[in-house]
């Protein structure tokens, strides 16, 4: 059985679940939209498994950031990182990735 959710019960299910700061809400925006958009492209629905997303993908503030996780002569830039995983841009700076 699914359920269709919009994005405040998305929103929701990471406070019922103490993740409210897993990822900002801009973040969890795109996040969401992302999920929207991949649901769509496969024609197929995702089970909303809160954990799992925290799991799975890292939001940052900006690629220095993203460069205390990752090497960053191996990844210089945003095209580098998109090219090894999911990336899902929030603003100019901010991007959440599929962690690797």
């Amino acid at each position: 059985m699914k359920q269709t959710i919009n994005f405040w019960q998305f929103n929701d299910a990471f406070s019922k679940l103490d993740r409210e700061h897993q990822f900002t809400y801009r973040g969890k925006k795109a996040l969401f939209e992302f999920l929207e958009e991949y649901e769509d492209n496969v024609d197929e629905e995702i089970e909303l498994d809160v954990i799992a997303l925290c799991c799975d993908y890292v939001e940052y503030e900006n690629i220095g950031e993203f460069w205390l996780d990752y090497d960053k002569k191996e990844f210089p830039n945003e095209a580098a990182i998109e090219w090894h995983t999911m990336f899902i841009p929030i603003d100019d700076d901010a991007f959440i990735i599929q962690s690797f």
